[in-house]
């Protein structure tokens, strides 16, 4: 079957799943519907929100479904008389049963690690949170369990040691867009031959749950890496945050959106016991290292420079720092 004339079905909801939505309508493959999420009301002025998805279908007029239930006999019935040979899932609700076996060619979905390491909700951030070196997007078919179908296609990119979340997202967002493409055209040629997670016995599987707010909690009785690596894997959004305690008893929550690891901090700090030492901002953590705050952002206020920041600090009567605990 000519890539022409196979029809898919394309499941997605954020930015990283329009990267391969648009790939895929580039080169002219055969998308005869999408599915995303229903339309929310939020923000200032109860505005309707329109998932990334929904825009770029809507610009493109491409056939739009938004059901509230995905097991809506209606919903069912509406993609099985679209005759798709094919379905795509990327940054979607799971699907049940009923939907993703319908396509004679099967369902796959593009995830943002190399499973069978980081199956769930946040794979992205938890590597950057662990520290991992490696990471990349996986292709596989879905089966009943959660990100434990056969694997079709991986590739990997290496993280550097200050890279955050964001910089990982985007560029596994493109080359996850090249690997949908490549999947597809394996899939409708005949030569896919996927690999059972169980057999890729040198890497562990582990899992990467959704992150809430209290997994943003910065623990400054942790290493200074330790602390790195959270911050990074939480950056840009939703940022890690700690709080900020004055003397006199006040305290303000603040969000630690970058740092760094310090060549060496001239004093002895404990953890979470802040230091302006130059130009810089250390902030001392449970092995006698500490890290140096480049970008923060107090409550209610757009982020800044982590030197402006402590510039407008409160000082003690003694003149001692607050302390971020």
């Amino acid at each position: 079957m000519a890539n022409k004339n196979l029809k898919i079905v394309f499941f997605g909801t954020p930015e990283f799943a329009v990267a391969s939505l648009d790939r895929l309508v580039r080169n002219g493959f055969d998308v005869a519907a999408v599915v995303t999420m229903p339309d929310k009301i939020g923000g200032r002025g109860h505005k309707v929100i329109q998932s990334a998805v929904k825009d770029y279908a809507v610009a493109h007029n491409l056939p739009l479904l938004q059901p509230e239930k995905l097991k809506d006999p209606e919903f069912v019935e509406a993609l099985r008389a679209i005759g798709a040979d094919l379905f795509i899932v990327i940054a979607f609700r799971m699907l049940p049963e009923v939907v993703w076996t319908m396509p004679p060619m099967g369902t796959f979905n593009l995830h943002g690690s190399l499973l069978p390491r980081y199956r769930g909700a946040a794979p992205i951030n938890r590597a950057v949170m662990n520290g991992d070196t490696e990471t990349g997007v996986t292709t596989f078919f879905l089966k009943h369990e959660i990100d434990t179908g056969d694997i079709i296609g991986q590739e990997k990119i290496s993280v550097g040691p200050d890279e955050d979340a964001g910089s990982v997202y985007d560029r596994l967002m493109e080359i996850g867009a090249e690997l949908t493409c490549r999947t597809v055209s394996q899939i409708a040629e005949g030569g896919v031959e996927a690999v059972p997670q169980l057999k890729m016995s040198d890497i562990e599987p582990t899992l990467a749950p959704k992150i809430f707010k209290e997994d943003c909690h910065i623990n400054w009785n942790s290493s200074a890496a330790r602390i790195h690596n959270h911050v990074r894997g939480l950056a840009p959004h939703p940022g890690a945050w700690t709080e900020l305690h004055y003397p006199d008893g006040n305290i303000l929550t603040v969000k630690i959106l970058k740092t760094r690891l310090s060549d060496g901090c001239t004093q002895a700090l404990s953890p979470g016991e802040l230091a302006i030492i130059g130009r810089d901002v250390f902030c001392g953590c449970a092995d006698g290292c500490a890290v140096v705050l480049e970008t923060v952002q107090p409550a209610g206020k757009k982020a800044m420079p982590a030197p402006d920041f402590a510039r407008g600090l409160r000082l003690g009567e003694d003149g001692v720092l607050p302390c971020f605990k």
